[in-house]
């Protein structure tokens, strides 16, 4: 969040009590949609604008349904990369969404730091969906109250950041967040695919993927990101997946109650093998989805409270 709390642009700088409170407010969501129950009157008047530069299904949608299961007025914009002439252009749609007095602004944008130029244009609270290859917050907060569910905590546990780090939103707001409360973060690739920044943010490197998940609590799985990359990062989808994919083989090596984490999509057989990202007992995969209503539903709570005492 930016000091106003008005938005929500990244994970980096957020204090452990703000996540925690995030978590709390989020779980008590996760038991109000199991019940079948609704807060329509908490966004009822306000609009929400789903603002995405770039195609996200999942996300679009989990934040459409939260919003509307909040009361909330939801517009869905999407809007072509080969129109957009990048900060100019930004900045007119800027112009065009005050006019229309959104009060909360979901984007997504290829362009890393796209939603923090918005948040400095507009009136709205803006929430960053994922911009290029910076952050992708509310994925993280959705992944850590999934982890706190199943292992009652964060703090101590080892979680394996495996795949194509390099590209990933997710694995960078991941590293802050995971850090922030305590876990233990190693990430492993191979060495085309792992960022020298990493060593900067505190977290344990491996190369070899039975070595990195030794032991692991959480084994999180990147999709690959061939659309970012330019030259051959990686071999064939077949080697990568003999070097990196994860199947039981592999996963043997990590606790023996391990949890299987994915953002996806999921590129089966190239990260992760069917049978362990379908396993009942170890994959969460379907239960990320669903905390990522949940997660979306605190966050538009938060922000709109914030947003009412700044009026």
């Amino acid at each position: 969040m930016t000091p106003s709390h008005r938005h929500l642009l990244q994970i980096e700088g957020m204090h452990p009590p703000q996540i925690e409170a995030m978590l709390d407010l989020a779980e008590s969501y996760v038991l109000l949609n199991r019940s079948g129950k609704t807060q329509r009157d908490l966004l009822r008047g306000r609009t929400l604008i789903n603002l995405f530069f770039e195609d996200s299904t999942r996300t679009r949608t989990s934040f459409e349904l939260a919003g509307k299961r909040l009361g909330a007025d939801v517009i869905n914009m999407s809007v072509s990369t080969s129109s957009v002439n990048k900060g100019e252009t930004l900045l007119d749609t800027a112009a065009t969404l005050n006019a229309m007095m959104c009060d909360l602004l979901v984007v997504r944008h290829d362009q890393s730091g796209a939603p923090n130029l918005l948040a400095q244009k507009v009136d709205a609270s803006v929430i960053n969906a994922g911009d290029g290859t910076h952050e992708h917050p509310t994925q993280a907060l959705l992944d850590a109250l999934t982890i706190r569910r199943r292992k009652g905590r964060l703090q101590g546990l080892i979680v394996a950041i495996c795949g194509d780090v390099l590209h990933s939103r997710v694995a960078r707001s991941n590293i802050h967040l995971l850090s922030a409360m305590g876990a233990i973060v190693r990430v492993i690739g191979p060495t085309t695919l792992i960022p020298a920044e990493c060593a900067r943010l505190g977290v344990d490197v491996f190369h070899d993927m039975n070595k990195g998940i030794a032991g692991a609590d959480v084994v999180m799985m990147l999709r690959l990101q061939r659309e970012r990359m330019v030259g051959g990062l990686v071999p064939s989808a077949r080697e990568y997946f003999r070097f990196y994919g994860l199947d039981f083989e592999k996963l043997a090596h990590a606790k023996r109650d391990v949890i299987v984490m994915h953002p996806g999509p999921m590129n089966r057989g190239v990260e992760i093998d069917s049978a362990v990202a379908d396993d009942p007992v170890r994959s969460v995969i379907k239960e990320q989805v669903e905390m990522g209503v949940a997660v979306r539903m605190a966050v538009l709570d938060i922000l709109s409270r914030e947003s009412r005492r700044n009026v």
